[in-house]
């Protein structure tokens, strides 16, 4: 772990004594600046919040538990808990299938196989949530949003990669602004004053307001073949809806298959998702990371980042990225963002994410 604020950075001339900044000192420096910060969020704000339910090895625990014995003996052979990585031995197991085998039903059946564990990848995920909203207290709930808060009042944008509705309920619980593109379309007569409005599910618009953005899609989130639509937030009653959803061959928008690579081509395929993309692309100021480790399935994210960093004043005047302050929890995280330095074109600072109060 860590020790106190201080870490070490191995170089050719010995070591390098230098102090990590804390989260507050990171916010107070960009806003005294006017850098407008927005916020990326990865997995570790779920973990943040109960890291017994919200990682690859409860997940796997889940699995575990199940009685199909094509996932078990899936997670036996390839020896990972990860689902990422299993979801992309199998696409490169399906391409040979079809190129070497001479059974023409194997592709048919490793893509199967495919479904099935992204589909209980997502029930695992609704599974293991709180019962509801109302499990996450009162002090938890306004931590976070109070976390959230100097983002949004400040011109800033957050995006998240997460699959859970943790943020989703924070954000509608504590009554901080939602402009996650969604709204509803009048399908009555509006001119009909005696009549009760009809509405229609929410709709993705993507309006120029925008900023929630769900870069790898989230449970409430379901494409329809015509419109994106979002599951609406009704307190207790949410993941029962989304529930019934995915019980009518219904899945929610979701990027997990594959490398950065193959999640960008996923993503470029989904107009919701796209425009997240390209927001964040459009990201100016300063970018803050929080339980974000720029792993090896992150190098779409990576990109994008780059972009911003390069991106030339444009036509809607917004300046470009001009640098990312990536949270650390230990000293492989540490040791982890110092080998990939080198793929990023913009400023990178580190910051000692412990003391950020995101949760508690």
């Amino acid at each position: 772990m860590l020790s106190n604020r201080y870490i070490f950075i191995r170089a050719k001339c010995g070591e390098l004594k230098m102090e990590l900044m804390n989260y507050d000192e990171v916010l107070a420096y960009l806003l005294k600046n006017k850098r407008s910060p927005s916020l990326l969020l990865g997995n570790g704000f779920s973990m943040a919040y109960d890291s017994d339910i919200f990682s690859y090895n409860a997940l796997q625990a889940f699995v575990d538990k199940t009685d199909d014995p094509i996932l078990k003996k899936i997670f036996d052979i390839v020896k990972t808990k990860n689902f990422e990585t299993v979801m992309r031995q199998l696409d490169n197991f399906c391409e040979l299938a079809a190129l070497f085998s001479e059974d023409k039903n194997l592709p048919k059946e490793i893509k199967k196989a495919h479904v099935k564990l992204k589909t209980s990848l997502l029930s695992a995920i609704k599974e293991m949530h709180p019962e509801h909203v109302f499990k996450i207290s009162d002090e938890e709930c306004g931590t976070c949003a109070k976390f959230m808060k100097p983002y949004m009042e400040n011109g800033g944008k957050i995006f998240s990669t997460n699959y859970d509705i943790l943020l989703y309920w924070v954000l509608m619980r504590s009554g901080l602004d939602n402009s996650d593109g969604f709204g509803k379309d009048r399908l009555d007569d509006p001119n009909d004053k005696d009549s009760t409005p009809i509405y229609s599910d929410e709709l993705y618009w993507g309006r120029n307001s925008q900023s929630i953005f769900y870069l790898h899609g989230a449970l409430p989130l379901f494409d329809t073949g015509t419109e994106i639509v979002k599951e609406q937030y009704n307190g207790d009653f949410l993941l029962h809806n989304i529930e019934g959803r995915m019980e009518d061959g219904e899945y929610p928008v979701f990027v997990a298959a594959g490398d950065g690579e193959d999640k960008l081509t996923h993503i470029m395929h989904n107009r919701y998702l796209s425009a997240c993309y390209e927001a964040l692309v459009g990201v100016e100021g300063s970018l803050v990371t929080f339980g974000f480790n720029f792993g090896d399935y992150d190098e779409h994210i990576i990109e994008a980042i780059n972009r911003a960093a390069k991106r030339k004043k444009d036509k809607e005047f917004r300046e470009k990225l001009l640098s990312v302050y990536i949270g650390v929890f230990s000293e492989e995280a540490l040791d982890h963002i110092e080998s990939v330095r080198h793929k990023f074109k913009v400023k990178i600072n580190l910051y000692d994410a412990r003391t950020a109060k995101v949760w508690r």
